[in-house]
């Protein structure tokens, strides 16, 4: 099947009047170097459980029953595994960007999940900031701000340039159609005016 023709390389546009389908453009998390340190504690922590479930100090053994000894350490490192490992991921996870054709939306939360959405069509600034170690990764942090609500800062964000220009097209695109629109001619429902008969 071929793409449909455009004029010009321009990208096909709903008919004037007509709402555009959304369409989800990209959807991210922030780097995943964010999860370094749980996979190093996670490493760590397998390898000390597996060498101390057969080899405690004696002054723990002395200290505690000898049925219990193994439990004790695969207990404690299920509870730092929990803690240092799980909840971050979980917490890498649930927080996304999603870009559609119409909107940004910020999703956060693991328990209760919060949203926060900015449209294209309102038009908003956009702020790019990269510290020295986001530049060697090449991600950045995008500040959205349309002057009205609070900022939407995403953070950490993967190819952050690609991101930058898709935002600025989706903004560019939405507006023009929100300008076109605007200034479209009014159809009035029903049959069309007879032609006059008296040429």
């Amino acid at each position: 099947m071929t793409p449909p023709n455009t004029y010009a390389g321009r990208p096909l546009t709903p008919a004037p009047g007509v709402e555009p389908r959304e369409l989800r453009i990209v959807r991210v998390r922030a780097h995943a170097r964010r999860m370094f340190w749980p996979a190093i504690v996670l490493i760590a922590v397998a390898g000390a459980a597996g060498y101390y479930a057969g080899n405690l100090p004696d002054a723990i053994e002395d200290w505690l029953p000898v049925w219990t000894q193994p439990w004790i350490v695969w207990a404690a490192a299920a509870v730092i595994v929990v803690l240092f490992v799980v909840v971050p991921y979980w917490r890498w996870m649930a927080r996304t960007y999603t870009v559609t054709t119409r909107r940004v939306i910020a999703q956060w939360g693991l328990f209760g999940r919060s949203r926060v959405e900015v449209s294209h069509a309102r038009g908003y600034t956009i702020g790019e900031r990269r510290g020295p170690i986001q530049r060697m990764w090449g991600t950045g942090t995008l500040t959205l701000s349309n002057g009205v609500d609070a900022p939407l800062r995403l953070v950490d964000i993967p190819s952050v340039r690609l991101m930058h220009e898709a935002l600025a097209d989706q903004v560019e695109v939405s507006q023009i159609l929100a300008h076109r629109d605007s200034h479209a001619v009014p159809t009035i429902p029903g049959p069309p005016p007879p032609l006059p008969t008296n040429l």
